[in-house]
C-alpha cells in the first residue's frame, strides 16, 4: 500500500468522523430537549403536591383531615428525584450519542495511526495534524470518562467544539502529507508536542466545565428556570472544571520545560524570546494565576472561573494567530 493511498484513508477516516460526531451532537441536542418535558412534568407534580397538602391542612383544621390526605394523585411520584428522570426517548438519544462519540473517537485514532504510516513519521508536523491529534485527544478522554460520570449535559459542548476544530482543519489548516522539516527531526517532538497536545485537550475539557458553570450559575442568580436546572448543580460543575485544569497544568509545566530543552539542543540556547515560547510562557502564567485564585479565599469561583477561560483564549491565540502571523523559530504551521 503506497503513501498516498494511507493518507488517503487517514482523510477518509476523519470525514467519516466528523459525520459521526455530527450524529453524536444532534443525538445530544435531542438529549437535551428531551429533558425539558420531564423538568415541566417535575414542576406541575410539585405544584399538585402543594395543592394537595394544602388541603390537607385545610381538613385537619376543619377535624376531617387524615394521613391519606397527603397520598400521591393519580399515581404522581412523590419525590422531585423520581418525577426528575429523563424520559426514553431523551435516554435512548443520549445512548446513541455516546456509541457514536466513541466510534468517533476510534475514527480519529484511525487517521491519526494513518496518517504517521504514510509519512512514517510522528504525526504532529504541522497544525493540521495537531489538530486532529487535539480532537482525538479531547473525543476519547471524553468518552473514558463518560465510563466514571455521568457527562450527558456536557457531551453537545465537547461534540460541537471538536467538530468546529476538525472544521478548521480541514478547510484552513489542511496540508498534504510530507517530510519533516530538518530543525523538527528529534525525539523531543514526540515528547515535547505528544503532551502539549495532550495537555490542551484537558484544558478543553476544562474550558467547556468552566462555560457550563458560569451560564448556570448566571441562570440561578437570575432566578430565571432554564434546561440549566437538570444539569449538576454549579458547585460540582466548578469542581469538575477545577479538577480538570489541575490535571492539564502539570503537563503544560513539562510541555514549557521539554520545550526549553529541545530549544537548548536545537538552537544551542534553553530561551530565545521566540513569539512561541513568550505564548507559552503567557499560558502558564495566566492557568497558575487561576490556580492561586482558586485557592484565594477573597476571591470568588466565578472570577477565577473567568481567570482561566482567558488561560483558553490564550491557548487558542498561540495556536491559530502566532502560529499563522507571527514570524519565528516556530513557524512550522505548514501554511
Amino acid at each position: 500500500m503506497t503513501n498516498e493511498t494511507l493518507a488517503g484513508y487517514a482523510n477518509l477516516s476523519l470525514y467519516s468522523a466528523m459525520g459521526v460526531l455530527t450524529i453524536a451532537m444532534l443525538c445530544y441536542a435531542v438529549y437535551l430537549a428531551g429533558l425539558l418535558p420531564a423538568r415541566d412534568r417535575a414542576a406541575d407534580s410539585a405544584r399538585e403536591r402543594e395543592l394537595v397538602g394544602a388541603g390537607a391542612s385545610a381538613g385537619n383544621a376543619s377535624g376531617g383531615g387524615n394521613a391519606s390526605a397527603t397520598a400521591p394523585v393519580d399515581g404522581m411520584p412523590t419525590s422531585p428525584a423520581a418525577s426528575s428522570e429523563a424520559p426514553p426517548r431523551a435516554r435512548k438519544a443520549a445512548g446513541i450519542a455516546s456509541t457514536t462519540t466513541w466510534l468517533g473517537g476510534l475514527l480519529l485514532v484511525a487517521s491519526v495511526a494513518l496518517r504517521g504510516l504514510s509519512v512514517q513519521r510522528w504525526p504532529l508536523g504541522n497544525m493540521f495534524e495537531f489538530a486532529v491529534m487535539l480532537s482525538m485527544f479531547v473525543v476519547m478522554a471524553f468518552s473514558i470518562w463518560s465510563t466514571r460520570r455521568d457527562l450527558r449535559w456536557l457531551g453537545v459542548v465537547v461534540t460541537g467544539a471538536v467538530l468546529l476544530v476538525l472544521g478548521m482543519a480541514v478547510i484552513v489548516w489542511y496540508t498534504q502529507a510530507a517530510e519533516l522539516m530538518p530543525s523538527l527531526k528529534s525525539y523531543w517532538l514526540i515528547i515535547h508536542v505528544t503532551v502539549a497536545v495532550l495537555a490542551t485537550a484537558v484544558f478543553t475539557l476544562g474550558a467547556a466545565s468552566s462555560v457550563v458553570y458560569l451560564v448556570k450559575d448566571a441562570f440561578e442568580r437570575s432566578g430565571r428556570a432554564s434546561l440549566l436546572d437538570r444539569f449538576p448543580a454549579t458547585p460540582s460543575i466548578e469542581r469538575t472544571a477545577y479538577g480538570l485544569h489541575i490535571v492539564a497544568f502539570p503537563l503544560w509545566t513539562f510541555t514549557l520545560i521539554a520545550g526549553a530543552i529541545w530549544a537548548r539542543q536545537a538552537w544551542a540556547s534553553y530561551w530565545n524570546w521566540d513569539p512561541k515560547e513568550v505564548w507559552t510562557f503567557m499560558i502558564w502564567v495566566v492557568y497558575a494565576a487561576y490556580l492561586h485564585s482558586r485557592a484565594t479565599s477573597g476571591i470568588t469561583r466565578q472570577t477565577a472561573t473567568y481567570i482561566a477561560l482567558a488561560g483558553y483564549v490564550c491557548i487558542i491565540m498561540n495556536f491559530a494567530v502566532v502560529n499563522v502571523f507571527f514570524v519565528g523559530q516556530h513557524s512550522y504551521s505548514g501554511l
